[in-house]
């Protein structure tokens, strides 16, 4: 799925074929989980390949690299430059991109001294489909920010996000919705949600939860067409009371939710704010021009 005989990646300084592409059982980051990464899209548009904000993505990824003491040295520019080239190489356009930072053996609890990158490329389509989610409310909790750095994206961090979406797939939703350690409603496992009440946007403040990309993107469209939004806590029992909701991400980009514990949202989706912003937010990533305010809801 992710890699063929053909597929190129870049590790290290190289381009060089996948299959070739490994490292060592004895990695800090396999052990302890002690990697991150970023999840970033490219898009076809008019003028050719345009992978978006990609500079938001890497610098991001150089935060992360910063809080959790990782080594790193490259620059947005480079990083930027190498992933043109390798979509290139691999003959892409549309695809989904997987730089991670990850570090040599070292079976301590002591950081890094030294670190690997690894940048790959596939085909990939909406990551949770097209069609209105079913959540649950998680049993899971996202882990207490007094003991993690949550604005770094790190690997270990998802296996709270697997657990999540694991058991919601096995109670027969289609994903989870985490709660923060005070009980607040956090995001999901893998995007931050909007909630829509009164004609209000409604999302969570950052300090819980990861500080997504497209999060920022949707709080700009709300600015650009003077959309009421705020950035405060909220209940379960609060959200199930709102007229529409729905998750964002780069891998989901904006997609409208069902339901929550089989509560399912009054408003018809095609009317709400958030489908506005889910088709003003796919203008912006293909490079198109912007519904007019006049357009908006």
């Amino acid at each position: 799925m992710y890699y063929s005989d053909e597929t190129v990646v870049f590790r290290d300084g190289q381009f060089i074929p996948a299959r070739d592409a490994n490292t060592s059982l004895y990695d800090q980051s396999l052990h302890y989980g002690y990697a991150v990464f970023e999840g970033i899209r490219s898009y076809s548009t008019q003028t050719g390949t345009r992978i978006f904000k990609a500079e938001d993505h890497y610098e991001r990824l150089i935060h992360s690299c910063k809080l959790l003491h990782i080594p790193f040295n490259y620059e947005v520019t480079q990083l930027t430059d190498i992933t043109y080239d390798l979509l290139m190489r691999n003959g892409l356009d549309d695809a989904y991109i997987r730089p991670m930072v990850y570090c040599p053996p070292n079976m301590t609890l002591i950081k890094a001294q030294t670190s690997h990158l690894f940048i790959a490329v596939w085909k990939w389509g909406t990551y949770l489909g097209d069609n209105l989610l079913r959540l649950c409310t998680s049993s899971y909790r996202r882990p207490n920010p007094d003991a993690f750095k949550i604005e770094a994206k790190a690997s270990g961090h998802y296996v709270n996000s697997i657990l999540a979406t694991s058991e919601a797939k096995e109670k027969g939703f289609d994903e989870a919705l985490l709660l923060d350690v005070n009980g607040y409603v956090a995001e999901g496992p893998g995007a931050n949600l909007f909630f829509e009440k009164d004609g209000n946007i409604v999302t969570a403040p950052l300090g819980h939860i990861l500080p997504g990309i497209t999060r920022a993107t949707t709080i700009g469209l709300c600015q650009r067409y003077s959309i009421p939004l705020e950035e405060r806590y909220f209940t379960i029992d609060e959200l199930k009371s709102a007229d529409s909701a729905f998750f964002c991400g780069t891998a989901a980009e904006i997609i409208g939710i069902k339901s929550l514990d089989e509560t399912i949202f009054p408003a018809e989706w095609s009317g709400t704010k958030g489908a506005f912003l889910q088709k003003a937010y796919k203008k912006l990533v293909l490079a198109q021009a912007l519904p007019a305010q006049s357009e908006s809801y």
